[in-house]
């Protein structure tokens, strides 16, 4: 897995050469989002209790739907 600060610098430095709407620096944002979020996953488990199963099931339809619809 990529190191979050790493994507985080590429971040920055596309966000001072690019617009907010170029391609390069939205898969940036979306990658970096996804390390974070892989992250925080792995710490939620860490300790084996993980989430509640309902919660579970609503945080993975949120992802499955692309978001809170």
């Amino acid at each position: 897995m990529a190191d979050w600060k790493h994507e985080r610098a590429r971040v920055a430095a596309l966000t001072r050469s690019r617009k907010s709407n170029d391609p390069e620096l939205i898969e940036a944002r979306r990658n970096l989002k996804s390390i974070r979020l892989n992250l925080y996953v792995s710490e939620i488990n860490k300790d084996g209790s993980g989430l509640p199963s309902e919660t579970a099931g609503a945080v993975a339809l949120m992802l499955l739907q692309g978001g809170d619809k």
